[in-house]
C-alpha cells in the first residue's frame, strides 16, 4: 500500500470512529490514541487534570515510540476496523 493509499484509509478511520457514538473500551481507546498521536506526529498531550489517565496515555505513548507515521496509521486503521467488526 501506498502512503497516498494509507493516508486516504487513514482518514476514513479516523472519521469513522469520531462519528461513533458508543463507548469504546479503554484498551481501543488508548491504542487509538497513541496511534494518532504517532501517525500526525503530535507531541502535546492535552492534560485534564487526571494524573492516571495521564499516566495510561504516556505509557500507550511510550510503547508506540519505534513506528514510523505510516506504520502507526496502518496500526490506527487495523484497531478501528477490528473494532468495528468485533463490537457486540
Amino acid at each position: 500500500m501506498t502512503s497516498e493509499e494509507i493516508d486516504i484509509k487513514f482518514n476514513i478511520s479516523v472519521e469513522a470512529i469520531n462519528a461513533h457514538t458508543e463507548p469504546f473500551p479503554a484498551d481501543t481507546l488508548l491504542k487509538l490514541y497513541a496511534y494518532y498521536k504517532r501517525a500526525t506526529a503530535s507531541s502535546d498531550m492535552s492534560s485534564g487534570g487526571k494524573p492516571l489517565i495521564d499516566a495510561f496515555k504516556t505509557n500507550a505513548l511510550f510503547q508506540t515510540r519505534h513506528l514510523t507515521q505510516d506504520e502507526a496509521k496502518e496500526l490506527y486503521i487495523e484497531t478501528a476496523n477490528h473494532y468495528f467488526l468485533y463490537r457486540k
